[in-house]
């Protein structure tokens, strides 16, 4: 089968489309034939070496195709099922072996495009939206990247919930997109100041929630933003890591509360997953969350993938076809 392999940490460039031997499921694992497979910003980070992999090895951590082959102890998936996954690597593949655990079945009327597009993304937005920080009505949240895949996702879930929602965005276009996922106020990050833009939307107030995927670039104005006691909430690092502070500076700027969550601490055991998947295709399905599927590429073109997103020249979601 063909795959996309990474044999040294670096740019796009190592990503390297070979032909490898198909896996063989385990007794608890199950067989997937992709049709579809998600790009995210963590497959970036496991490529450049920032989060650490086993060399050489297959990147992608979320698709969706059906089930050809099932181990012996598998009884919840069938040879057949269409499913879609994602916190497993080895998505960039033809076929990836899958703890039969993890695997989501899809329900009828969402195709493995639209699951692939999903899983992560959607999965994320949910439990930031619903357990990491529960908006409820009434609350004010500041969405930075609020026209990608997880921000257009945030704005909407946010709105459902009854907050009142502002995104940062770099465009006018992106801009747009924002506005038309719901949210309240969209900030030109590229030629607003947005701790002064929030602060005056908020006549001084702050926001009681920072949705933060970029990290390094925004995180000393993310914090000035905050209500006091309010919840930055950091789950992705696209302009590069935050550099070490001292806690200090959380009690100086309001008692404020800082995570740093990931999916896979939210869907630990399968009934979560479970959950969250359901509500996140059971909404797509019905029309209530809309996904931008912006673009696809074949699989062999990965690299070109990875340089689009990189360069901040993608909205919403990224497929790689195999």
């Amino acid at each position: 089968m063909k795959a996309i392999r990474v044999h040294e940490p670096g740019g796009p460039d190592v990503l390297r489309s070979e032909e490898v031997p198909t896996p063989t499921p385990g007794a608890e694992e199950g067989l997937v034939r992709i049709e579809a497979s998600g790009l995210n910003y963590i497959d970036t980070y496991h490529r450049a070496g920032l989060y650490k992999m086993p060399l050489p090895f297959t990147p992608g951590v979320e698709a969706a195709g059906v089930v050809t082959a099932v181990g012996s102890h598998v009884r919840d998936i069938q040879i057949g099922d269409r499913v879609a996954y994602t916190g497993v690597p080895g998505a960039y593949a033809e076929y990836a072996v899958v703890p039969a655990a993890r695997l989501v079945k899809l329900p009828e009327g969402v195709d493995t495009k639209t699951a692939a597009a999903a899983m992560l993304q959607g999965m994320t937005a949910h439990y930031l939206t619903r357990t990491t920080y529960p908006l409820k009505r009434g609350d004010t949240a500041l969405v930075h990247a609020a026209a990608g895949g997880v921000g257009l996702l945030l704005v909407q879930m946010a709105k459902r919930l009854g907050a009142r929602v502002f995104g940062t965005v770099s465009t006018e276009a992106k801009a747009q997109l924002a506005k038309e996922a719901g949210a309240d106020a969209v900030i030109l990050y590229t030629e607003q100041d947005f701790e002064a833009e929030v602060k005056r939307l908020t006549n001084g107030q702050g926001v009681n929630v920072v949705y933060d995927s970029v990290g390094q670039t925004t995180f000393e104005k993310s914090l000035n933003v905050l209500a006091p006691r309010g919840y930055l909430v950091l789950f992705g690092q696209s302009s590069g890591p935050v550099p070490s502070f001292d806690p200090i500076v959380l009690s100086a700027k309001g008692s404020l509360f800082l995570t740093r969550p990931t999916l896979g601490h939210y869907t630990i055991t399968r009934e979560e997953l479970l959950q969250r998947a359901g509500d996140v295709l059971g909404w797509v399905k019905s029309g209530q969350l809309k996904l931008r599927i912006e673009q696809t590429f074949p699989l062999a073109e990965a690299a070109e993938a990875h340089r689009r997103l990189e360069g901040r020249q993608t909205t919403g979601k990224v497929l790689l076809i195999p």
